[in-house]
């Protein structure tokens, strides 16, 4: 396809995707769930699961495969710009009387569904087909157990902001769990791609280069950020000029953490969490939130859509497996993030910032669980099997 035929097909593209997702998310909100879910939907009912099978042709000429590589690059924008929201409406001083509760949950929904996954796999790898006939059983148990491990980071953000806990212990709490949760299961994940072939420099390069990155910015980045805060205060408002500067770190964050390989997502976020708060950070929401929200994201969560092949699962054993591993990704994160959080104690009232009253478990453990939008990094990982 030409860049114009791009052009031309990516306009009709972004029609069908915001018509689609809005309708969607409207009963998603109608039967009580979050817009967001009702944004995963629109994507697998425009995808090859639904729309691709009853109108292949129609499908693939709505969404070609050239095309695909455009959408993606929207996508990572505005998952990226989101999280960078995100970071900006993080509660640091909640965080940091939590850091034991965060720590233990994250750590508990890693391990029991990477545990269970690992498991599943040395059964998994038996069967023909699943797997390439060149990967190892290892390979198999670290591939599945890593892809179960990983949390839907921006899932769980956009769940805590429609629900309105942005800024509570609650939403702090689950959002810093699932943080610390995504970026140890991206480190393992290039441990994976390591003993697939590409080398140890893949996870050195991630896991070295992703703690340098978050030190230089919550420290000496911090303090060269305030600079830029004093200056949005001068001002009065957050002018033209200064909007570019911080979309122009914003990009520069994103190519870093993207670079070494854990994800744009890690970069905007930490770069929203070192940013001073106040007017800056005010104008940041006013002017970027609804554009970002309103178009950007839902080219995310509708490519992980249109990425997903619910077809394919055309058979008992193709079902079986396929329910084994949602249970076993289900009850590995819900069980354990509550267990953990049951175990602490934790005392967090829902709703409110910071006022301790009655322990919530379950609110806990419900957000932090398995990511549909995940499945775009399983995918691209499992092709890379040997």
């Amino acid at each position: 396809m030409t860049a114009a035929q791009l052009s031309v097909t990516f306009f009709l593209q972004m029609f069908v995707i915001l018509a689609v997702c809005r309708f969607v998310a409207f009963l998603a909100r109608w039967i009580g769930q979050p817009q967001v879910v009702g944004e995963m939907i629109a994507g697998v009912l425009i995808g090859p699961s639904l729309f691709g099978l009853l109108f292949p042709e129609q499908q693939q000429r709505l969404f070609p495969a050239e095309s695909l590589k455009i959408l993606y690059v929207g996508a990572q924008v505005g998952v990226g710009l989101y999280m960078f929201l995100v970071g900006v409406q993080f509660r640091a001083d909640l965080f940091q009387s939590r850091v034991r509760s965060a720590a233990a949950v994250s750590i508990s929904g890693m391990l029991a569904p990477f545990t269970l996954g690992a498991g599943l796999a040395v059964w998994f790898v038996r069967i023909p087909g699943l797997f390439s006939q060149r990967a190892t059983a290892l390979e198999a148990v670290l591939f599945l157990g890593a892809a179960m491990a990983i949390t839907a980071f921006p899932m769980l953000a956009r769940i805590i902001y429609e629900r309105g806990l942005t800024g509570t212990s609650l939403g702090t709490l689950a959002l810093a769990a699932g943080a610390i949760d995504d970026a140890a299961a991206w480190c393992v994940l290039a441990i994976v791609l390591a003993s697939f072939g590409g080398g140890a420099t893949v996870a050195i390069q991630a896991i070295a280069g992703g703690v340098g990155y978050g030190v230089i910015v919550l420290t000496a980045g911090r303090v060269l950020l305030r600079r830029l805060g004093a200056a949005v205060d001068r001002a009065g408002k957050l002018t033209p000029s200064l909007l570019a500067v911080v979309l122009m770190l914003f990009m520069l964050a994103a190519w870093t953490t993207d670079a070494i390989g854990i994800h744009a997502v890690f970069g905007g976020f930490l770069l929203g969490v070192a940013m001073p708060r106040g007017l800056l950070t005010r104008e940041l929401q006013r002017q970027l939130e609804p554009f970002t929200v309103v178009f950007l994201l839902p080219m995310f969560f509708t490519f992980s859509g249109l990425n997903t092949r619910l077809d394919l699962v055309n058979n008992p054993q193709m079902l079986l497996i396929a329910l084994l591993v949602l249970i076993a990704a289900c009850l590995g994160k819900g069980a354990a993030c509550w267990a953990a959080a049951r175990q602490l104690g934790s005392t967090l009232k829902f709703g409110t910032p910071s006022t301790a009253a009655s322990a919530r478990p379950p609110a806990i453990a419900a957000p932090i669980k398995p990511p549909a939008s995940a499945a775009l990094i399983k995918n691209s990982i499992g092709a890379s099997l040997p």
